[in-house]
């Protein structure tokens, strides 16, 4: 794994929800680090990808509430426990899991494995919710996925908070996990 700054040079044969991030993050001036790895399904293999970019690789988890009306994504730490209890306590919704496949497809236009923040981007009718530990936002860069799995990116967590979430058209809530 090496990591390089920006776009691929060729985006033959990758995602267009892939390559939209990279649109989106070039358009807004955005400098990020990019590295391309076999898909990362856990957190252990996010520790590989952690110490290539140099970054804090978020858990990014999509919930909902019981009845399926209201659906969150939560990026954390990776190395941090999820507490539902916790967690519902702060956002005043009771009986959080979560949300199913189909749901994270309906919304983000992204398969589990490739939960992402820049997800966000796909959510035009704001469905989602959308809630940061403020442990994240501690370090000099976050990473993600650009929509899946096969790639790791890094932002500047200046530039994540200032710039990217903005331009998602979410509104950012800090939570104490």
């Amino acid at each position: 794994m090496v990591l390089v700054n920006g776009r691929p040079e060729n985006t033959t044969g990758r995602l267009d929800k892939e390559v939209r991030v990279y649109d989106l993050l070039d358009s807004l001036g955005v400098e990020y680090g990019r590295i391309d790895h076999e898909p990362a399904m856990t957190m252990e293999v996010c520790e590989d990808i952690d110490r290539v970019l140099e970054a804090t690789i978020c858990k990014n988890l999509f919930l909902c509430n019981r009845q399926q009306t209201e659906f969150y994504l939560l990026m954390m730490p990776g190395d941090k426990q999820f507490k539902t209890k916790d967690l519902s306590a702060q956002i005043g919704s009771a009986r959080l899991s979560f949300a199913s496949a189909e749901h994270m497809e309906k919304y983000l236009d992204i398969t589990p494995g490739s939960v992402s923040v820049l997800g966000l981007m796909n959510d035009k009718g704001k469905a989602v919710r959308l809630l940061v530990d403020e442990d994240v936002l501690t370090g000099e860069y976050i990473g993600c996925h650009p929509c899946i799995n096969t790639s790791s990116i890094r932002i500047k967590t200046s530039d994540m908070v200032s710039k990217v979430i903005p331009a998602l058209g979410h509104e950012m809530h800090k939570v104490k996990l």
